[in-house]
């Protein structure tokens, strides 16, 4: 069975999350027809927006008044996804699996670190080394030995029926400054990074980026 990528350019978060649902009712009808599908992948770039989940105090992270977010250009989004809250925007890849976790036995907490491992082996291709920290989903970079690892991939998902939504979005060449109008994922004190401020000039285009990504996730639903 084939993992389809559709690939939506830049879209707006409500747009794209109603092609989300669109896909997600697909592959719950494969499933109930007798005919399963592992699902599909969709990458994007968001126009500028902060999206909040339904976490108590998650609203509580929002430090921008609606005035700074209107002369930024950032929309606030409430939206369904698990953790709480992030900033997405122009030079983010965001990726959302549409995947049927029923057939291929992946239980939550398993899938999660699957997305983690396939971010961490795309960015390793680009010279860079993911960590994972225990207390706080995602992946993290230290800029320099010694220094404090900075978060360069957000998660949030959701699974309806055990078929996954949302997913990860990795810095690439995001705006760092927006991430100043609100308190990252709910974590005080703690840096958020991308590709082009660690590699500068060596900074892979987005399209190589999509590229590793893909093939990670390809390579280690299969494993799986």
């Amino acid at each position: 069975m084939s993992l389809e990528v559709i690939d939506l350019g830049r879209m707006a978060y409500h747009a794209a999350w109603d092609e989300q649902r669109r896909l997600h009712a697909e592959v719950l009808a494969a499933r109930e027809r007798g005919e399963p599908e592992i699902g599909r992948v969709l990458l994007v770039e968001h126009d500028p927006v902060i999206t909040v989940t339904k976490r108590p105090g998650a609203i509580g992270h929002l430090l921008a008044s609606p005035e700074l977010l209107t002369r930024h250009g950032v929309e606030l989004v409430h939206t369904d996804r698990g953790g709480d809250i992030t900033y997405h925007g122009p030079g983010q890849l965001v990726c959302y699996p549409i995947i049927d976790l029923q057939l291929l036995h992946l239980r939550l907490h398993e899938y999660m670190r699957l997305l983690e491992q396939a971010v961490i082996d795309t960015i390793a291709t680009f010279g860079l080394a993911g960590e994972r920290d225990p207390s706080a989903t995602g992946v993290w970079v230290r800029p320099n030995a010694g220094l404090p690892a900075e978060k360069i991939c957000a998660m949030g998902v959701r699974v309806s029926r055990w078929i996954s939504m949302h997913g990860l979005a990795l810095n690439v060449t995001t705006n760092l400054d927006h991430f100043g109008l609100i308190v990252p994922c709910g974590l005080s004190g703690r840096g958020v990074t991308s590709l082009g401020a660690l590699l500068g000039a060596a900074c892979p285009a987005m399209e190589s980026v999509k590229c590793e990504l893909v093939s990670a996730i390809r390579r280690l639903l299969k494993r799986d």
